[in-house]
């Protein structure tokens, strides 16, 4: 044990951690641990950075900026002296106040989804399961443009350019390098559903179909016949390879969107999922599905 009673591996931080939310979630995650550990109260941590207890409670759940001057307080007060492990967590802390490169589209996106784009940012995997719309990292620009404008561009809000570039650099998530694990389970409908128009839609299966083949991607159709049986509505399933890092199902409706983190929550969508890749066809079959369908076209 080092000193103050704490083990030696509850301070260590991971070598590298993808994407600003996570970094700041880790972080928060292990300065609680070493507050823990070291038998102090969220309220005296809090006097000793003139904060309240509430304020450590955000920082500890990683969802406020931190300041190096607060971490380096609280480390004394931990018990973290070696100058070593104090750097490595203040590097820590400039690493997570980077900003997010979705931050210049605040403008165009509400708070709520740019917390979930943050998270994305950070999987190690991704799954997602469509009812209506190809998956959203999977779109074409044109595809993206039928949806926002309602396949009326003639009529597109003033916003429309900034929105499809912002869903085109959210895309090179999977289509750039170090991408992370994608997996899209996608009712048969959606490769029939003509947003865009014909020629919109054949680009957008081709694409799809281009994709599929990548190692990192999975695309699976769930066939007419098993249509709505595992699942009701479309959602998307966050994993993470940081163990700080809880699965997170995200779920958007007309008026926002929620995030759901309970192990009980997160298990019935575990296990919807699992339905899901069973009912669907296998990525083979799924693939001649798409060409067939695009042969049509």
């Amino acid at each position: 044990m080092a000193e103050g009673g704490r083990s030696e591996q509850s301070s260590v931080l991971p070598a590298e951690v993808r994407g600003v939310t996570a970094r700041r979630i880790v972080l928060g995650t292990q300065l609680r641990r070493l507050r823990e550990n070291a038998g102090i109260s969220r309220a005296d941590a809090g006097y000793m950075i003139r904060a309240s207890d509430s304020k450590v409670s955000r920082l500890e759940l990683g969802r406020v900026a931190f300041k190096e001057r607060d971490v380096a307080d609280l480390l004394t007060m931990y018990g973290i002296s070696d100058p070593e492990e104090r750097e490595q967590f203040l590097a820590m802390v400039r690493k997570a106040n980077e900003p997010g490169w979705w931050r210049r589209y605040t403008d165009v996106i509400p708070s709520w989804f740019q917390e979930f784009v943050g998270l994305e940012e950070s999987a190690s995997r991704i799954h997602t399961y469509e009812l209506q719309f190809v998956p959203g990292l999977l779109q074409t620009e044109d595809y993206v443009r039928a949806v926002l404008t309602r396949g009326r561009p003639d009529y597109a809000p003033p916003d429309t350019e900034k929105r499809i570039h912002l869903r085109m650099q959210r895309q090179a998530l999977i289509t750039g390098p170090n991408p992370p694990r994608y997996w899209a389970v996608v009712d048969e409908s959606v490769l029939h559903r003509p947003i865009g128009g014909r020629r919109v839609l054949r680009e957008q299966l081709k694409f799809l179909l281009e994709q599929s083949k990548q190692p990192h991607v999975t695309i699976q159709v769930v066939p007419n016949q098993l249509s709505g049986y595992a699942a009701e509505s479309p959602f998307q399933l966050l994993r993470f390879a940081e163990p700080e890092l809880p699965d997170v199902v995200y779920i958007e409706h007309l008026g926002g969107a929620v995030m759901l983190d309970g192990v009980e929550e997160i298990e019935i969508f575990s296990r919807a999922l699992d339905r899901l890749t069973v009912d669907a066809e296998t990525p083979d079959r799924s693939r001649q599905i798409l060409a067939k369908a695009i042969a049509e076209l």
